[in-house]
């Protein structure tokens, strides 16, 4: 068939496109008018007229068209290397719809420009298709990874660290989350293999999250299931020791247990009953005492091995206060905080802090910060103070200095201040430092001034001594919060070690809504995914959905990340009430002296509405995305949910998370990756992409570290256990998991045998609808 035939043949493909063409550049003009008229880019609006003038002219076979898209696209490539700077990701929506069109272009050109056409056209063809693959694979390969300049070198001891206990949620007191073995090392740690698992056999109900780090003592590992079934283990081989099940009711809103308490009696014997003992703190407001060696409640722990959380609170409507986080067990004191519901109403139960005696269980101190007098329970016929800021993560302790340190959330509703009590403005979102023995406080530092975008301090501080200017150490507390702000200060006094900035912020707000003028900015350490969003940041997978995000942005009032909602508008709250960082805390390589840290980078949105306008269907149906905060005795209630494209997924560039090192000496960023990839998720939409595209989704749990220079990660949404050098971030290992994990991996050296595990509680990333009760040990291979 000649040339001519084949043009008069396959012509009409031209015209066709022409109108395909036409039609995208409608959407995009029309879509690009809108966002001109909020104040927008002009791209889609200029890009659409392009195309609507390109296409017209296909139609009409007109080469002409042709040269006009190419022109189009030329300057599409420009403007999008200027817009994102070159960022992969950032690249991909702007430029994978045009290169589609090009290739198609280009094959159809000979069509109407003839045999001295077609070579040059099919050759452009094949490599803007060579691109295209190019940019295909670049997808599964991680973008925006930061490397050290220079690889610091911290040598590895000669021998293992003795074996230990892993007896806290941060295998210390001091909550560094560093053990000091080195059976796995850089070196060895490709040769990782299942050593055993097991399951709890605990059914997931609605509102289950198995997010427990187990604890080691001896030969034993203690596993709490969300449900509060705590399990004994054999810690070489996994197989069931014992199981106590306090028969708690579930709620669908949350039911986790984080972890149990562990103390030794000093009234009784060694090898008697109860002298070791695991504590339980139970979602209904009950704490336990168990024998660890059998299981078997110690009858004479607070009234028949119990003791009631929720004297002294007042009402306590169903889960509404519950115990979540691991207990804290120091000298002969066991020290709770617990969780309140979120957003439910004015006055839900106290946030008192209290110790009880970890023989008798009975009550020793509380700290109730609305009524500082009240040093034990109240006087008969009042509660704590009630609405207070509560500590429903964990804190972490110097016994050298008597100090415990809690991390505080903000009072309840979260999302308006109007209300709240001097007391509650003052601590709110604060870390505070109390005299262990006494409960009474010693200084206060706050993070967020009148809170009312729910950025608690969620995660538990850790503590270290940093190197002062005088050849000395002064002792450090480390906090990383919800805003993505990492604090540093001196752990005796409060006071700042790296500088913090009072920082005027935006008062556009609710009338009424108290707002602070000022914040607390660190600004001598690196600031995790909280940077100030522009309109060049919104994302999709396609140039059309990229747009609708632009237009939704635009369409929003967003200050900063202390933009306060408003009944006139939706503000964007980014880095969003998920974080920054959130429960998992960090670990501290206390060899290297490197903070790694994983994030959250999720906007959401939010607006208040009328209580009056608040049903109960609205209520009942909140998730972690999306949902009302009906806010009872305020006069708003906060309407919430995530910021996402058309498609389902997320409006703004990727990373989602990421895991990083900071080198605490300097404050300096040493090292950052994507973390993890979306194989294993589920969009908003219940859509899935079973692709492995490192692309950094949004984290829980935290790290675990090594003497042997290792740092362990499990949190992410796929479902792997990876292995990082400490010193680098290079991935040196994974390990598929059944389901995701939420948990912090922890690690033991069995005494029996010698041999270093890390082990994970997989029960289920939160992104997925995949659940499961793994408990799962890995060891080098013999």
């Amino acid at each position: 068939m000649s040339d001519t035939q084949q043009g008069l043949r396959l012509g009409w493909l031209v015209p066709v496109y022409g109108v395909i063409l036409a039609v995208v550049g409608l959407i995009l003009g029309g879509g690009g008018l809108w966002l001109v008229s909020l104040g927008g880019s002009w791209y889609y609006l200029i890009a659409g007229l392009a195309l609507i003038v390109t296409g017209g002219l296909m139609a009409r076979r007109k080469p002409a068209g042709f040269a006009l898209f190419a022109l189009a696209a030329a300057l599409t490539v420009i403007w999008a290397l200027w817009e994102t700077g070159g960022a992969f990701w950032g690249l991909v929506p702007r430029l994978a719809p045009w290169l589609v069109m090009a290739i198609v272009a280009a094959l159809l050109y000979p069509l109407i420009g003839g045999t001295t056409a077609r070579k040059g056209a099919f050759s452009l063809a094949a490599v803007l298709v060579l691109v295209g693959v190019a940019g295909a694979v670049a997808m599964f390969y991680p973008h925006g990874v930061i490397r050290p300049a220079k690889v610091a070198e911290a040598a590895i001891p000669a021998a293992p660290g003795a074996p230990s206990r892993w007896q806290y949620y941060g295998y210390s007191p001091e909550g560094t989350r560093f053990v000091p073995y080195t059976g796995i090392t850089r070196d060895n740690v490709d040769k990782l293999e299942l050593a055993w698992t097991f399951r709890t056999g605990e059914e997931p109900v609605k509102g289950t999250e198995f997010q427990n780090t187990p604890i080691q003592i001896d030969d034993s590992l203690y596993v709490c299931t969300p449900l509060n079934q705590v399990i004994a283990l054999d810690a070489d081989t996994g197989a069931e020791k014992w199981r106590f099940d306090p028969k708690v009711t579930p709620n669908k809103f949350w039911n986790r247990c984080r972890g149990v308490g562990y103390y030794e009696s000093k009234l009784i014997p060694a090898g008697e009953p109860c002298h070791a003992r695991i504590i339980l703190t139970v979602s209904d407001g009950r704490m336990m005492a168990l024998d660890a060696e059998t299981g078997a409640t110690c009858e004479a722990f607070g009234a028949k091995g119990e003791a009631n959380l929720t004297d002294g609170l007042g009402e306590v409507k169903p889960a509404y206060y519950m115990p979540t986080s691991m207990p804290t067990v120091i000298d002969d004191l066991v020290i709770v905080g617990g969780w309140v519901f979120d957003g439910r109403e004015v006055g839900e139960p106290s946030g008192v802090v209290r110790a009880y005696s970890a023989e008798t269980g009975a009550l020793v101190w509380a700290w109730d910060l609305g009524n500082p007098a009240i040093t034990g329970l109240p006087p008969e016929g009042e509660t704590y103070t009630r609405g207070t800021p509560n500590m429903w993560s964990t804190p972490s302790v110097d016994p050298a200095l008597g100090l415990i340190y809690l991390p505080l959330g903000n009072e309840t509703p979260d999302f308006w201040g109007g209300e709240r009590s001097a007391a509650s403005k003052e601590y709110g979102s604060s870390i505070v430092a109390l005299d262990y023995h006494t409960g009474r406080e010693k200084w206060h530092f706050q993070t967020t001034h009148y809170d009312v975008w729910d950025y608690d301090v969620p995660a538990q501080p850790a503590l270290v001594d940093l190197p002062d200017d005088k050849g000395g150490t002064v002792p450090a507390v480390v906090q990383v919060t919800k805003t993505g702000y990492v604090y540093v200060l001196d752990r005796r006094t409060g006071e700042p070690i790296k500088k913090v900035v009072e920082t005027p912020v935006s008062q556009d707000g609710e009338e009424g809504a108290a707002l602070s003028p000022t914040q607390p900015l660190s600004v001598e350490m690196p600031h995790f995914g909280g940077d100030r969003l522009t309109e060049a940041d919104m994302w999709g997978a396609t140039f059309f959905d990229q747009m609708a995000c632009r237009i939704a942005f635009k369409s929003m009032r967003y200050n900063g990340a202390f933009t306060a909602l408003s009944s006139k508008d939706k503000a964007l709250i980014y880095p969003g009430f998920y974080g920054g960082m959130n429960w998992g805390s960090v670990s501290i390589d206390e060899n290297l002296g490197y903070m790694i840290v994983n994030d959250i980078r999720m906007p959401q949105q939010a607006t208040f509405i009328k209580r009056e306008d608040v049903t109960p269907e609205m209520t009942a149906n909140m998730s972690h995305d999306a949902g009302v905060h009906p806010q009872a005795g305020t006069p708003w209630a906060a309407l919430r949910g995530g910021f996402y494209s058309p498609l389902g997924i997320p409006c703004h560039m990727p990373p989602w998370g990421t895991i990083s090192a900071v080198d605490l000496k300097t404050g300096d960023l040493v090292w950052q990756r994507p973390a993890g990839g979306i194989q294993d998720s589920t969009l908003s939409n219940g859509m899935k992409l079973p692709l492995p595209m490192p692309i950094g989704m949004p984290t829980l749990g935290g790290p675990l570290s090594t003497a042997g220079g290792v740092t362990f990660y499990a949190g992410t949404q796929d479902y792997y256990l990876r292995a990082y050098d400490t010193a680098s971030g290079d991935e040196l290992w994974k390990g598929r998991m059944p389901v995701g994990g939420q948990a912090t991996p922890m690690s033991y050296v069995s005494p029996k045998t010698g041999t270093q595990y890390v082990l994970i509680a997989a029960g289920g990333a939160r992104q997925s609808p995949d659940r499961g009760d793994y408990v799962m040990a890995y060891r080098v291979k013999p």
